[in-house]
């Protein structure tokens, strides 16, 4: 098995993963996306200018499965690096760099799969990331938490069908914010910062930040991830809870995530569609 990773912890916790069931593998990390690695683990770094190269050396290694993980800005390409093998698939690589996130990984993992490589889901490694549906947490989503829930859930179906985000923000069955290529991350510090003064009554619901895949969307590759940095950011941005897609969103440290929602006061719904 080859880990691809980029940014995040999930490459760490899907390596760990690997760990337990003994399965050997390598992780062959981005240039410019490095991944968290609190456990020291041997990493390789690759570029995509020597993509080619990368293939040759899991073939080398004996790799037949590929999982891919964490979070990858797209690259400016240094025509200087580009080796020979790597030039032919310029014509493959450059029209990925233009298109959307769903667009552009599904160009990869074709390619990925021409040359051989069987392409896993995070989910298939580590399954205990995704959590059951129900609420974990002590606080509960109120019937306008439901419904935030709901339009928010409505929203992000119609940006999947654009290829854009996976998230927004709804408050009092209005949209907030809505996630584009900055992430998450920047969504919750944008409502955070601004969009409290959005709310037309301010006794009444906080809002809810949903996650879900985009429709259609290849899974084994680029679900949808929360955990407890996501928490702090909900309640920063003075939300009262997170509501995934149940079976489409990866929870990261799990346990911890439901204790700093009940620290904050925030539930965690994990939505059945």
């Amino acid at each position: 098995m080859a880990l691809i990773a980029g940014k995040g912890a999930l490459p760490t916790h899907l390596a760990r993963a690997l760990a337990t069931q003994d399965a050997p593998f390598l992780i062959a990390q981005v240039e410019g996306a490095e991944m968290e690695n609190p456990d020291a683990l041997p990493v390789e770094t690759f570029a995509l200018e020597r993509l080619a190269l990368l293939f040759e050396r899991l073939h080398d290694r004996g790799v037949d499965r590929v999982v891919m993980a964490g979070a990858i800005t797209r690259p400016r390409l240094d025509p200087e690096r580009i080796d020979p093998r790597t030039a032919a698939l310029l014509p493959r690589i450059l029209p990925m760099l233009g298109q959307g996130d769903d667009a552009a990984l599904r160009a990869v993992v074709a390619l990925i799969e021409e040359e051989g490589f069987a392409v896993v889901g995070a989910d298939a490694i580590a399954p205990d990331l995704l959590p059951p549906p129900g609420v974990p947490t002590r606080a509960q989503p109120s019937p306008a938490d439901k419904n935030d829930a709901a339009r928010a859930a409505n929203i992000v179906a119609t940006l999947g069908a654009a290829d854009l985000g996976q998230g927004a923000v709804v408050a009092q069955g209005l949209g907030l914010a809505v996630e584009t290529l900055p992430g998450t991350d920047a969504m919750l510090a944008w409502v955070a910062a601004v969009a409290g003064a959005c709310r037309p009554d301010p006794g009444g619901a906080k809002g809810v930040v949903y996650k879900a895949p985009k429709p259609g969307q290849d899974r084994r590759v680029d679900l949808p991830t929360i955990g407890p940095a996501t928490v702090e950011a909900a309640a920063r941005a003075g939300l009262a809870g997170i509501a995934v897609e149940a079976g489409g969103v990866l929870v990261l440290e799990p346990q911890e995530t439901v204790v700093r929602a009940d620290a904050r006061g925030l539930f965690l719904w994990v939505r059945s569609p």
